[in-house]
């Protein structure tokens, strides 16, 4: 598939780069799973809210519900404990532990009821004084002791926040981290904030050194449960792409933070927005949602098995946004794999469906190739589309048209969809 300059110098640059990456051998997609914050936060009143305060039952629950309601087998594998999860002062030792109430069992035990069932355990800590939640942080003396505690537990990601640090204990404290996370032994992907607190963008942040450092890292503000939350971490990507692009790769992702699908923000199509415009931005699906309520169109759209793929898709391009038209429409496209690749048309309009009328030869497509396309929500196919063919789609207010399209070079072609097990299944289609 040949592709705008600026795509085929972001497609060397990701090309090149795996080699620079954290030598872990983890994340070489994103990850995917659940994490706590955005729904639960820091509510610790398990007397007044046993069933949402962030206690061990809370992380048993979910974990029963990404075994048992289809998450795994499509690859959502991490739960994630975020802020609050710790007791408010060490032990004799110096050691972090778990809130003795909260937490009666011990992280390890929790460890080890989440890999039972097939999953994996994510920790959360601070590289400060405190957490953001004011709970005991990892200052610079504490970061081996840190490591190595999290590795005995079980643990499989560490998500380090940077509340209550300076610029420079950041700058000795996120690669001391992820020396002594490998001296553990134990493969533990490396989540990083620390881009987030300088800014998010060159030269305060070395992206080349943080390829290096961390699997995946925060760039910007924590989502919350919003569509304008959404769009401004949409924005602020888009506006930045030349330079967050490039970065992004096997082994070590830019993070737009949480999938916040089946929560209370967001419509149905801005859901679906969100979760396409994750995709193409090759973002770390995490899921912040209550999978005990969660509604069945929300959970259809966050186990889109087509979605899930072109998310996983292991060349790991990020997308860009291509145009930005005077209509308020967008499109946005993901290089893939096998010459294939995904557009998403994506409307910022409030008044009603647009039709959006274009060609693949617009998009910068290559002349003189014919492609299958699948509607990704819909699973609609077009057949034979030419790149100087002109088309519509009907796009709806705040929500998005998603194509996967692959040249039809051959008679067929095969969608790798991911099968139980962990395998992948070839779908003739």
């Amino acid at each position: 598939l040949a592709v705008p300059s600026g795509l085929a110098l972001a497609l060397a640059l990701a090309l090149a780069l795996p080699a620079l990456a954290l030598e872990n051998g983890l994340a070489l997609t994103p990850p995917m799973g659940w994490l706590a914050w955005e729904r639960f936060r820091c509510n610790v009143d398990c007397r007044a809210d046993p069933r949402n305060c962030i206690s061990e039952t809370l992380f048993f629950e979910m974990a029963d519900r990404l075994a048992e309601d289809g998450w795994r087998e499509l690859g959502y594998e991490y739960i994630n404990i975020d802020d609050c999860w710790s007791a408010k002062q060490r032990d004799a030792a110096g050691r972090l532990v778990p809130d003795p109430e909260r937490f009666p069992s011990g992280i390890k035990a929790l460890a080890d009821y989440v890999h039972a069932r097939g999953l994996k355990l994510g920790i959360y800590g601070d590289l400060g004084t405190f957490t953001c939640g004011g709970y005991p942080g990892t200052t610079l003396d504490r970061v081996e002791q840190d490591a190595q505690t999290f590795a005995e537990w079980g643990v499989d990601m560490l998500k380090l926040d940077g509340c209550y640090s300076t610029e420079e204990e950041q700058a000795k404290g996120y690669p001391k981290m992820a020396r002594a996370l490998n001296a553990t032994g134990r493969p533990i992907v490396y989540s990083c904030s620390w881009p987030a607190y300088q800014g998010g963008l060159p030269p305060k942040v070395n992206y080349t050194l943080l390829a290096e450092v961390c699997n995946l890292w925060r760039n910007y503000g924590d989502i919350q449960d919003s569509w304008d939350s959404v769009l401004s971490i949409l924005d602020w990507f888009s506006a930045n792409q030349d330079v967050l692009q490039p970065v992004a790769g096997p082994g070590h992702w830019n993070d737009p933070d949480m999938l916040i699908i089946g929560n209370f923000g967001l419509s149905y199509e801005q859901s679906r927005s969100q979760m396409a415009l994750w995709t193409v931005m090759a973002a770390p699906l995490l899921m912040s949602t209550d999978l005990r309520t969660i509604s069945p169109s929300a959970k259809e759209i966050l186990q889109n098995r087509l979605m899930i793929q072109i998310n996983q898709d292991p060349l790991g391009i990020q997308g860009r946004r291509i145009v930005k038209e005077k209509s308020h429409i967008e499109v946005f496209l993901r290089p893939l794999s096998q010459a294939a690749s995904a557009l998403v048309f994506f409307s910022r309009r409030t008044d009603m469906p647009f039709l959006y009328t274009t060609s693949l030869a617009k998009l910068h497509f290559p002349e003189d190739t014919v492609y299958e396309v699948q509607d990704v929500y819909s699973g609609k196919i077009i057949s034979g589309l030419k790149t100087g063919d002109s088309f519509s789609v009907v796009i709806n207010p705040s929500g998005v048209v998603m194509w996967y399209l692959y040249p039809m070079a051959q008679p067929w072609h095969v969608v790798r969809q991911q099968a139980p097990g962990g395998g992948f299944r070839p779908v003739l289609l």
